[in-house]
């Protein structure tokens, strides 16, 4: 945080026009009061900047201030949105669709956006409850919207809240439409912001919409004897306080699976994630509740959603009992080789996407099974430009990346945490018939294409200082980048930031084809594989560690993992990190 203890003139200013029209009284009232309290650094931390409309929308704290998410700058997002939109698709009657996840005041800020945009005389779609981020994304394809809306902030703590776009495709913003909008919300100003809304042209999103989702969600389903005969499987879930609760029940009865258990302490919406510290599914505490449930009943699989359902999380048994949880990387290969396997017909080839920072192993399954497997950069708006650009020319497999986020159909443009919940249950019974459970099966893969290992280190730099830190340290690996990770040369690197690919053996270079960004990529002589980025989203710069090895009997799993966990300890003692 930072520590300031005087207001520049330019903060004042900013905080008085808080305390005048076009601010409602409750706004002014409550800024009033932190000027009374005295309390500085409150003030400085409300209103210092902006909350910055970024390529995939807002996240902050939320009360009032220039920066923090209230009605006011959830409506300059939508007054810049709906601007964009008009200008986009002149002369057509606008429609857009919205959601919002079980976060304090995210009905109210959906409220307010289906008010902004019906003010701009564009017709709005809202769901009237609590709804899955996925569901939003087929909602705009489904209804043909012109874009969309939904209001969360994913796993971050109960103080935030967010607002994420999407585009025609149900698909979150890309260039050029991202940076467009992006100028359109920093010209305008509040007092332009129109927040009195058409009732005429605001209209409910009936059960029928979700109807067709789940109809096409079961579709997905392969091994249907095989469901039939393990529908009795134990299975937990726990929506961790958020929207999945309001699918995922009825979704696995459907789909065939009679023996769901839900942790009811965490089934009913709250945003104050009253039973967890972070509503994150990649946290072992978060799933706590959940591994005590599955215990008690023999669960085969543990189920974990964040509070807005894209993204999913699973626990597995092992021969003792015990509950091992998988990361994002075991789990999308578990999909892949299920998928691989067990793929439709089609007349078009099958390809996947996966992100720059995922696990190759991916890539290595899916080349064995003649698949095309496409990078692309962080972030499943880019996974999903892909699919954009391949429709009607290759058949889509699956898409994930590492953060959890896995997605088995093309009728939604974003991560699925929904349909993977179902997915899994059927990639585990089937592991289970043929294999004697999921971590077996994941053994097999192992077997077959080798182990692979992944780790990830974040550093966080907090503050101006922190950012100058960040790009210091971007310059100096691009300035003097390592030649040797782990005891092995480094023999490629990749420049996402330029756009080339050298060969340091040829001394030679390639062209990427991936679009722009501030990434870098070592690959060394031995196949380890290391990136650096800065977070798009927080004041970090993050590490990715990727090595394997080839795995000649199960017998050798232990001895060979303990060597991968060490050389990857050994390259993030070499970094050459402040």
């Amino acid at each position: 945080m930072t520590t300031n203890t005087t207001l520049s003139p330019e903060v004042e200013a900013r905080i008085k026009q808080w305390t005048q029209a076009p601010f409602d009284e409750d706004t002014r009232r409550e800024v009033l009061r932190m000027l009374e309290e005295g309390n500085v650094q409150a003030l400085y931390d409300a209103f210092y900047t902006d909350l910055e409309f970024g390529t995939g929308g807002l996240r902050g704290i939320m009360g009032v201030g220039t920066n923090r998410m209230n009605r006011y700058t959830v409506g300059l997002a939508t007054h810049g949105l709906a601007l964009y939109l008009k200008e986009q698709f002149p002369g057509e009657q606008l429609r857009v669709a919205i959601a919002h996840d079980s976060r304090h005041q995210s009905d109210y800020f959906a409220q307010v956006t289906a008010s902004v945009f019906s003010a701009h005389g564009i017709e709005v779609f809202l769901f009237d409850n609590l709804r899955p981020t996925p569901l939003l994304s087929f909602a705009i394809r489904e209804l043909k919207c012109h874009s969309g809306v939904v209001i969360t902030a994913s796993h971050n703590p109960p103080a935030y809240n967010g607002y994420k776009a999407y585009w025609k495709d149900g698909a979150q913003l890309v260039a050029p439409h991202d940076q467009a909008v992006i100028q359109k919300v920093k010209q305008a100003r509040m007092e332009e912001v129109p927040l009195s809304a058409r009732p005429e042209l605001i209209h409910t999103i009936g059960p029928e919409l979700e109807e067709r989702y789940m109809e096409k969600v079961c579709a997905l389903s392969i091994q249907r004897a095989c469901v039939e005969k393990h529908s009795d499987m134990p299975i937990v879930y726990t929506p961790l306080h958020g929207t999945g609760i309001t699918l995922i029940p009825q979704l696995m009865k459907r789909w065939g699976f009679h023996n769901l258990h839900v942790v009811e302490a965490q089934a009913q919406a709250d945003g104050s994630f009253p039973t967890v510290k972070y509503p994150n599914p990649e946290e072992a505490e978060a799933l706590k509740m959940a591994i005590d449930l599955g215990k008690k009943v023999k669960a085969a699989l543990i189920l974990a959603n964040d509070p807005d359902a894209d993204r999913l999380g699973i626990a597995v048994p092992d021969a003792s009992g015990e509950f091992v949880l998988l990361n994002g990387n075991q789990t999308a290969c578990l999909l892949l080789y299920y998928l691989a396997k067990h793929r439709k017909q089609s007349n078009l080839p099958y390809y996947i996407v996966k992100t720059i920072v995922s696990t190759p192993l991916m890539e290595k399954i899916a080349e064995a099974h003649g698949i095309r497997c496409y990078d692309t950069l962080t972030g499943f708006k880019n996974i999903a430009a892909i699919m954009r650009e391949k429709e009607g020319q290759e058949a889509f497999l699956m898409a994930a990346e590492e953060s959890y986020g896995y997605l088995i159909e093309d009728f939604v443009r974003d991560k699925d945490g929904i349909s993977a919940c179902a997915m899994m249950a059927e990639v585990t019974a089937w592991a289970k018939e043929h294999y004697g459970g999921l971590l077996n099966l994941l053994m097999h893969i192992y077997l077959e294409y080798g182990l692979y290992y992944e780790g990830l280190l974040s550093i966080t730099k907090e503050g101006l200082e922190g950012k100058e830190a960040i790009a210091r340290m971007m310059r100096h690996f691009r300035q003097h980048p390592p030649l040797r990770f782990g005891g092995s040369r480094v023999v490629e690197i990749r420049d996402y930031e330029s756009g080339v690919r050298r060969l340091l053996i040829s001394q030679t270079e390639e062209p990427l084809s991936i679009p722009s960004s501030n990434v870098l990529q070592f690959v060394t002589e031995d196949g380890a594989l290391i990136s650096v980025r800065p977070s798009g989203t927080e004041p970090k710069i993050k590490f990715y560690f990727s090595v394997s090895a080839p795995l000649p009997q199960a017998a050798a799993y232990a001895e060979t993992l303990q060597s991968l966990k060490d050389k990857v300890a050994q390259i993030q003692q070499e970094l050459p990190v402040e």
